[in-house]
């Protein structure tokens, strides 16, 4: 393992070479931070979510509607943490919106130096990679957990991702979502 600044560095999960803003499907596994059961309880093979658990969901499924360039497929909110499959689509291009306007910035070290303001109208580019779709909802998520007054709930810092390569896929990856809780239930009986 290797150190940054003295210290160890964890190596990315993800694919090397791969750009995850590149339309396609992708299975994401998100956890609480040491896999605490915050978000309900499996009864009789299904999930009941507590009010932490339907946060979540909500934040879950409010990604898409924020971000109007993933679609929500199967998921699932397990008691620490959810599955879920995310359909990042592809560019749709507004005739009149084509045209971009760059600035280059000097670094300066400069006290007074402020970098150029964005003239009338820009709109802020949001960043739809996997990386930034996750952490916008974690922080959503999170933000609102906090109003409940459970400000000690933590997610893992990293997610788990794995590229859907076929239909075939497709169908075991909902499978499981979908099998996931009795699973779980058979696993965690005493």
């Amino acid at each position: 393992m290797t150190k940054f600044k003295n210290k160890y560095r964890v190596e990315s999960a993800r694919l090397k070479g791969w750009d995850y803003s590149t339309p396609w499907l992708y299975f994401i596994t998100i956890n609480t931070k040491d896999h605490i059961c915050w978000f309900g309880d499996i009864v009789d093979g299904k999930m009941i979510l507590n009010d932490i658990g339907k946060i979540v969901n909500e934040e879950w499924v409010k990604t898409a509607e924020i971000r109007t360039n993933i679609k929500i497929d199967s998921h699932i909110i397990m008691p620490s943490h959810l599955h879920g499959i995310i359909k990042i689509k592809g560019p749709e291009i507004e005739p009149h919106r084509i045209e971009v306007e760059t600035h280059r910035v000097r670094l300066t070290n400069e006290a007074n130096a402020n970098p150029p303001a964005m003239d009338e109208g820009t709109e802020r580019i949001v960043k739809n990679d996997m990386g930034n779709i996750i952490k916008g909802f974690k922080s959503a998520a999170k933000r609102r957990i906090n109003e409940l007054g459970k400000s000690y709930f933590l997610w893992q810092p990293r997610y788990y991702d794995r590229i859907i390569r076929n239909e075939r896929e497709l169908f075991f990856t909902r499978k499981y979502i979908e099998d996931n809780p009795r699973k779980w239930e058979l696993k965690h009986r005493r």
